[in-house]
């Protein structure tokens, strides 16, 4: 149901059309559990989306196919997340992206 709220010249529109939703997947890896990863990172989903929105993960989980790629996205990923809290280390990103990586740490190692 939607409903026509109008104040004055105000006119809005309230309904389920029209709510915001917080992110649950990411468009760039929709596999990737945005809530967990966020609440261990102590970050909100919106943050963590929004921080996550350039980097480049492989497709479909693929291993990546060079350390160069697995830097950029760093380099992309964790200022950002810095900047939402600032207590995230470089080792606590990496433990916290393992734990939710299918196949771990070895999952980054650039492929041969």
């Amino acid at each position: 149901m939607i409903r026509f709220v109008a104040s004055g010249a105000l006119l809005a529109f309230v309904g389920p059309a029209f709510a915001q939703e917080p992110p649950s997947m990411l468009t760039n890896d929709p596999k990737r559990p945005v809530a967990a990863i966020a609440r261990d990172l102590n970050v909100t989903p919106e943050q963590f989306v929004a921080c996550f929105e350039n980097v480049r993960p492989t497709p479909g989980g693929a291993r990546p196919e060079s350390q160069a790629r697995v830097q950029a996205n760093k380099q992309v990923l964790l200022p950002c997340l810095r900047r939402a809290n600032p207590a995230i280390t470089n080792d606590r990103l990496d433990a916290v992206m393992d734990r939710y990586r299918p196949g771990g740490r070895e999952a980054q190692v650039p492929r041969r």
